[in-house]
């Protein structure tokens, strides 16, 4: 259960905003998406290993 104090004076859309990212933090809404369609391990081994190039090669071009 995620709690969020709204401080003194502090606008609910502040508050709002702080509850949506600890939401997002948690990494529930995530999983639910994940959990809606079976995905072969194989299959996602090869997404990570795709993201992973994928990452490595931005940085690459910022060096």
């Amino acid at each position: 259960m995620i709690i969020v104090n709204v401080k003194e004076g502090e606008s609910l859309d502040r508050a709002l905003k702080r509850f949506k990212k600890k939401f997002e933090k948690t990494g529930v809404l995530r999983e639910l998406r994940s959990r809606q369609a079976y995905e072969k391990k194989s299959v996602t081994r090869r997404t990570q290993i795709k993201k992973a190039i994928y990452k490595q090669h931005l940085n690459q071009e910022s060096v």
